[in-house]
């Protein structure tokens, strides 16, 4: 099978199309063949190695010394079962699924190995493959988040970086629980915040949120640029600062996946796709999502022939 290999640590290039062997599914994994993935920042950080100089000895032990542990990067995908183990039970031959591999990459591939009992799950019925595998990452990271903050109805939440993947899934999820929301992101990207439920939206590049009056129960920051102490006067008086930047790998379950299913399929959450790549154009796609200027989700296209079933 065709993959993307990251043959060590650097720039883009780094990155080569391959010919590697097809995956073989052990007694509780499902084969899945997979019809699309993204390219996220979380990729551009292992195949470049972005770590604070501190944490530099114990990611290398986690990731790998000179390069990748596991090679095929890619943590989100959707596609179709096409093998499953003798002992697997939650899926069958042809379920149209999505899934989240995690550190455990593998999803810039034509097919990836899972266990039944990962975070995988049918996918929205009302969404293509590009769709689904735009879901998982950013939703999955929200929710995490939000549930950390004890997010609940009539609370002011603000989301810093609301155009990213994380962000534009935030903004949905807090509006869909209740917030009244207030998102930043640069003037360009507005409009789309807008759209997403966001009430209120400020320009970064124009107004520092901080200098406001207003106070906020949860300020969340999805690209974890911001620290708590810039934070705390923008904060109500038992306000939480929330950021994916240190605060650990988000929890997330195969029961994230269908409640964000079920919020597809009703309508109240959708997917947001900047640019779609082929599987040869991944180490395109790294240059652009390094570039920060992505908004929402960066898919590729693995199997280009298959056809969108709902």
């Amino acid at each position: 099978m065709r993959a993307i290999v990251c043959t060590k640590y650097g720039t883009p290039e780094v990155l080569e199309l391959k010919d590697v062997m097809k995956p073989v599914p052990k007694e509780h994994e499902i084969r899945i063949k997979v019809y699309a993935t993204t390219v996220t920042t979380g990729d551009c950080r292992i195949r470049s190695f972005t770590s604070p100089i501190l944490l530099w000895l114990p990611m290398r032990i986690v990731l790998g010394f000179t390069k990748p542990r596991n090679p095929i990067l890619g943590v989100e995908l959707a596609g179709e079962v096409e093998a499953i183990g003798k002992k697997v039970k939650r899926f069958q031959v042809g379920d149209q699924v999505y899934a989240l591999s995690g550190m455990r990459c593998g999803a810039h591939a034509e097919y990836i190995c899972m266990s039944e009992h990962a975070v995988v799950a049918l996918k929205p019925t009302n969404a293509t493959y590009e769709e689904a595998a735009a879901l998982p990452f950013g939703g999955t990271t929200a929710l995490h988040f939000f549930r950390k903050g004890n997010i609940r109805a009539g609370m002011k939440v603000l989301i810093y970086g609301a155009s990213g993947s994380v962000g534009t899934a935030a903004v949905q999820l807090a509006n869909y629980l209740g917030a009244e929301v207030t998102g930043v992101c640069s003037g360009r990207n507005t409009d789309l915040v807008k759209s997403l439920g966001a009430e209120h939206v400020i320009d970064y590049t124009k107004e520092d949120f901080t200098e406001r009056a207003e106070k906020f129960d949860i300020i969340f920051d999805a690209i974890g640029k911001s620290s708590k102490s810039d934070c705390t006067k923008a904060l109500a008086p038992k306000g939480r600062f929330l950021t994916v930047d240190g605060q650990g790998v988000a929890k997330v379950s195969a029961d994230d996946l269908v409640f964000l299913k079920e919020l597809m399929e009703k309508g109240d959450m959708k997917a947001v796709i900047d640019r779609r790549y082929s599987l040869e154009q991944v180490p395109e796609a790294h240059r652009y999502v390094e570039t920060g200027r992505k908004r929402g989700n960066v898919v590729v296209h693995v199997h280009p022939k298959h056809k969108e079933r709902h």
